[in-house]
């Protein structure tokens, strides 16, 4: 099949005959004829199938026909991140230059004063961020009553940063005569009740298992400790000799270290997350595809939809903490049937999450340690203490948070050791001298009974037989003094308190 079967417009075929693409994927095959005929559409399929143009090229020429009006837009198109909406502009400029249609980026980062004034003039097309746009509405800058068709990407992604809110309350302010297109590479609970909320009757397409990694990506475990993991990375890039990579982290500020000691290390690498500027993030990515950046290290705002060709390796340099963000991130390289290779740096505590995404996609992640010698030696040190460990139980050690046993447990202590003592002689046990080497205190510490423990443990503070930090070298001697108690009293613990609390 190819796109002149698909029922385009000329003046949009030819847009794709000029960006070199002759034949549609099988998500493009299948969902631009019923975008065509104005039916819901329900697309899932795994990242790199080209969902971005199934239902751009439709779009551009349905909306051919027809004027837009100032703050009113004709079309709606959510994306999760900035990148993601920048991507889908870049789309449409490329697909639809022989069409006359304005087209709005809503995203952060970026001065809401250019975009007021692009809203004011009509657009055909609106890319948002479901944020901004929220906050252009809040403001009155853009009405959502004209919208004929909403597109709600990367649905799955929206769920994991919290968006689904978000876009109920933007569906509130659509009219109900709207064409809406969902795409999602998994379908967890919460999103097939978005669709059933959202869409009429629609056409499901599904062209490939959405837990499915392509065919053309290597992937390659490799088991290390957390301190020899960047060793490990300098080694591997070194050796490969690596074109080019995307290496992921969990963590923002773990991007900029490992950015930081790369770059030390003579390699060229660049850092993106959440937390730069749109103009450092735009540079980063615009030098990675440009290949005056080699390396780029990136957290998961990375790892959902960019359109970067060509890219030879993929590092997981944290195993990620959901299974599905495995899927997205390898998909980063191995993409329009070109090969690459995914390395994934694990340590022991990365376990359960290994088991949960060799369970998504359907078989183990083949080990690479035989070709790493080096791995093998981390796994071994990895392992050591453990077996060192065995049969023993370290110590508890007892403190309370502020580095002592504290005052009202040595309080504790004195009255368990007074209510040990016999009603008759309460001083002689005071009055003996230590048995030590060095010389007899005044006071000698009061041993502790069960109920102490018990006590102590209650309150988290489990207490060895160490000498006591907190409080020095010896307990204050008004804790400790020996008090005389009458010979017949039924209460001792209360009267202790009492006679403490006069003094």
């Amino acid at each position: 099949m190819t796109f002149d079967e698909l029922g385009l417009a000329p003046e949009v075929l030819k847009a794709v005959a000029e960006t070199g693409y002759t034949e549609p994927t099988p998500i493009q095959a299948q969902a631009i004829p019923h975008v065509l005929a104005g039916r819901d559409v329900l697309g899932i399929a795994q990242t790199g199938t080209g969902k971005t143009a199934s239902f751009t090229l439709p779009m551009i020429d349905k909306l051919s026909r027809g004027r837009a009006r100032a703050r009113m837009p004709r079309s709606l198109i959510l994306e999760p991140t900035r990148e993601l909406a920048a991507q889908v502009a870049e789309n449409f400029e490329t697909y639809g230059k022989y069409n006359k249609l304005s087209m709005a980026l809503l995203i952060g980062g970026v001065s809401f004063g250019d975009q007021e004034k692009k809203l004011d003039r009509g657009v055909d097309v609106l890319i948002a961020t479901p944020g901004r746009l929220l906050d252009h509405c809040g403001r009155g800058k853009v009405l959502l009553t004209g919208v004929q068709i909403l597109v709600i990407d990367e649905a799955d992604r929206m769920l994991d940063m919290g968006f689904i809110p978000d876009i109920e309350e933007i569906c509130k302010k659509l009219p109900f005569t709207r064409q809406t297109l969902f795409f999602s590479a998994t379908m967890p609970p919460e999103i097939q009740r978005l669709t059933d909320t959202f869409l009429h009757n629609p056409e499901r397409i599904e062209v490939a298992r959405a837990s499915s990694t392509g065919a053309t990506i290597k992937q390659v475990l490799i088991k290390t400790t957390r301190d020899g993991k960047r060793d490990l990375l300098q080694k591997i890039i070194e050796d490969e000799n690596v074109k080019n990579a995307i290496i992921f982290c969990n963590r923002k500020r773990d991007v900029s270290v490992l950015e930081r000691a790369l770059s030390k290390s003579g390699l060229s690498a660049g850092a993106i997350h959440g937390d730069l500027d749109q103009a450092t993030r735009t540079r980063t990515l615009d030098g990675f595809r440009k290949g005056t950046i080699r390396l780029l290290v990136a957290s998961d705002v990375a790892a959902r939809g960019l359109d970067i060709p060509d890219v030879s390796h993929v590092f997981n340099f944290d195993v990620p903490t959901h299974a599905e963000d495995y899927v997205h991130r390898i998909g980063r390289t191995g993409r329009a049937g070109k090969s690459g290779t995914a390395y994934t740096l694990a340590t022991r505590e990365d376990g359960k999450y290994l088991a949960a995404i060799e369970k998504l996609i359907g078989n183990p992640i083949p080990d690479g340690e035989s070709k790493l010698p080096k791995a093998e030696v981390a796994v071994e040190a990895v392992e050591a203490p453990e077996a060192e460990t065995e049969g023993r139980q370290e110590p508890k050690r007892g403190r309370s948070r502020r580095g002592g046993r504290g005052r009202s447990a040595a309080k504790e202590e004195a009255v368990d050791a007074v209510t040990e003592a016999p009603a008759e002689k309460p001083v002689e046990k005071a009055e003996k001298p230590a048995e030590k080497t060095e010389a007899p205190r005044r006071h000698e510490a009061p041993k502790r009974d069960e109920r102490s423990n018990r006590r102590g443990s209650e309150r988290g503070h489990d207490r060895d037989d160490e000498r006591v930090v907190g409080l020095g070298d010896h307990v204050p001697a008004f804790i400790l003094r020996a008090v005389k108690l009458p010979k017949k009293t039924k209460d001792t613990d209360d009267e202790f308190e009492a006679e403490s609390e006069d003094a």
